[in-house]
């Protein structure tokens, strides 16, 4: 019988397990229930996937993410492993096939969501199959305390009763204490082995950043530590307008998020492996099956959800083991922002009985009936039909999606496109002959950049909400430009599709779910605090704080997060600074981002020092805006 070792030679090309690998799939294959916390980049699917291969039958594998699926069948099948994906737009006779040829047809890995096991005919199908190992990937989220809640995933204990004798591996990233504790109840396992590596991160340094200027600290942090980046901000808009700001300082930067095309995506991710291109700003679309050891830096441009995500991340510098560092970016408003972005969107109870009786309304869904119905669905103007606020109705479907009631998926590549293909100057030259069309083409100038360059997704409900006008009126301004082929649009209707998985029963059917939403929204509440508590943190080393939240008591002090060097500096002398200064300006004038670039204190120090200098009149501000002597 082959090894696991040889097994990992011949298809992954490694020479050597990774910490707890080779311990998990030993323990796989006497049987045992495992449970694996492993950090982000500690190779948790190679635990499932040579035990599975090195015993007869097949193995199941449960994730929620759809994507993660994908990339994980592709892989395989380009070993040559058989290996396939039961994702939610499956017909049913298609399905019936599909299930038939993993029992009959020699396949090695079938990758489930956990609505799937909900289906009669799915349930009915495993009972048939020689399934010889269990793996529950993103096993946090069957744990109510867990960062990813979905209720759904507690129907997995089925396979249980359905294979009681066939062991289970329970795997994820991340997971404080008491998540652990759950899954472990949660999931039925029997006296399993539990490795547990240890979160801690001696070359990664993490730095929370005060400042008045986003841009500026990031072109500061790029010049200083240079090689492979990625800049993480929170929404489309920011990537692309962040990426072209460090292209114009010479910068070599693209974007990614989740409406950019396939193929584009695909050779952006490999620019940027390739180093091409160094540094990436994308948004949280931007993780999956990213392998890439020397990432330098890691910057958040804003505030991430939780700590989970944030030390997910964040995790993504440093793995070849030299120094690096994850920075947070910290204005004065963030704090506010996040709270307003995550805490108090969040909808209660009768706001989703609310979404849910409209959804079905709107889609002519009448009592008792539904289940299965699948719909094209416009969320912009669902929105605006009802009167509704787009963020927490955005979370309402969101609960509504984690508790099985609907499946709610967005299909950005079926979003409206623009690509303006003439000039500005022969653009604005065609407005001004046809000023009625002016003021919506501006509009859209204003919101998307990039539009002269590529095709650009483009929400026409929120372009028709700044001028005031109706999406019609959009869309016939666009149409006559194409006509002057000045651009190209191209119009979808849809932007996501709403699938009902239950039959309506109104107040009933959310009525059943309302544990679970409460939970959602005091979790949810819980894990942004804690998120800003590490940020207003000043006291305690970085990597502790990270360490004592995922539950290391013991963890010692890092010396290289913000804290730890600020206990190792001496206190700033203010006369060095203002020498410093002083000597600067009787070169040349300079403006306040100059000075600081060359002052050997921290921005805030800096510009109270300024500011003392300016108010004492032994500077002054000058027409240019530049500091200069009196």
């Amino acid at each position: 019988m082959i090894s696991p070792i040889q097994l990992l030679k011949e298809n992954w090309n490694y020479n050597s397990f990774r910490p707890f690998q080779e311990e998990i799939i030993n323990a796989l294959l006497e049987n045992n229930d495992v449970f694996g916390l492993l950090p982000t980049g500690g190779g948790k699917s190679i635990c499932f996937q040579i035990p599975a291969l090195l015993k007869p039958g097949i193995c199941i594998v449960i994730s929620p993410l759809i994507a993660l699926m994908q990339d994980q069948v592709q892989h395989l099948q380009q070993k040559g492993i058989k290996a396939i994906a039961l994702t939610s737009g499956i017909k049913y006779s298609e399905l019936d096939t599909l299930l038939d040829n993993c029992i009959y047809g020699n396949y090695k890995f079938l990758y489930l969501s956990p609505e799937r096991l909900q289906q009669d005919l799915v349930k009915e199908r495993l009972k048939k199959m020689n399934i010889n190992l269990i793996a529950v990937d993103e096993a946090h989220c069957i744990s109510q305390w867990g960062n990813d809640f979905r209720p759904s995933y507690k129907k997995i204990r089925t396979l249980r009763e359905l294979k009681p004798s066939v062991p289970i591996i329970a795997l994820t990233a991340s997971a404080t204490p008491e998540v652990v504790d759950d899954i472990i109840i949660e999931l039925d396992l029997f006296q399993p082995k539990v490795f547990r590596q240890s979160f801690y991160r001696n070359n990664l340094g993490y730095i929370v950043t005060q400042t008045l200027d986003k841009n500026d600290q990031l072109l500061r942090i790029l010049s200083k530590y240079k090689g492979s980046s990625i800049i993480y901000v929170r929404n489309r808009k920011s990537a692309l307008e962040i990426s072209d700001f460090l292209n114009a300082n010479k910068l070599k930067a693209t974007y990614y998020h989740g409406g950019v095309d396939a193929k584009e995506k695909t050779k952006r991710f490999q620019q940027w492996m390739q180093e091409e291109i160094t540094i990436m700003v994308a948004t949280n679309a931007f993780g999956m099956g990213i392998d890439k050891s020397n990432v330098k830096t890691i910057i958040h441009y804003s505030i991430p959800e939780s700590i989970e995500s944030y030390f997910q991340e964040a995790g993504r510098a440093g793995r070849d083991g030299t120094t690096s560092f994850a920075f947070l970016l910290n204005s004065n408003n963030d704090i506010r922002n996040v709270q307003n972005q995550f805490i108090k969107v969040l909808p209660d109870i009768e706001f989703v009985k609310l979404v849910y009786r409209k959804l079905c309304n709107y889609f002519r869904i009448s009592y008792g009936e539904g289940e299965q119905s699948s719909h094209g669905f416009n969320f912009n103007i669902f929105c605006k039909t009802y009167n509704l606020n787009t963020l927490i109705t955005y979370n309402a479907l969101q609960f509504l999606d984690r508790c099985s009631v609907l499946s709610f998926s967005q299909r950005y590549s079926k979003k409206s496109t623009i690509h303006i293909t003439t000039t500005g100057n022969q653009l604005l030259g065609y407005l001004e002959q046809k000023p009625h069309l002016a003021l919506i083409t501006k509009a859209i100038l204003r919101t998307y950049g990039g539009i002269f360059d590529e095709e650009v997704k483009v929400n026409l409900s929120l372009i028709a909400s700044k001028v005031n006008c109706t999406e019609t009126d959009v869309i016939d301004t666009l149409k006559q430009l194409e006509e002057a082929e000045l651009l190209i649009f191209k119009h979808k209707l849809t932007d996501a599709n709403i699938t009902f998985l239950v039959p309506r029963e109104d107040d009933h059917t959310i009525n059943r779910i309302k544990p679970y939403i409460t939970e959602l929204r005091l979790s949810k509440t819980k894990k942004v605090n804690a998120m800003i508590d590490f940020v207003q943190n000043e006291k305690i080393c970085r990597s502790r704080f990270l360490l004592k939240y995922f539950g290391e008591q013991d963890a010692v002090d890092c010396g290289i997060c913000d804290i730890c060097l600020a206990k190792k500096k001496s206190v700033i002398d203010p006369v060095t600074i203002k020498k410093q200064i002083l000597t600067l300006l009787t070169k040349q004038d300079l403006s306040s981002r100059e000075l600081l670039h060359q002052l050997e204190c921290s921005e805030e120090e800096g510009l109270k020092i300024l500011r003392e200098l300016n108010e004492h009149r032994i500077i002054k501000i000058n027409s240019y805006n530049n500091y200069q002597l009196v």
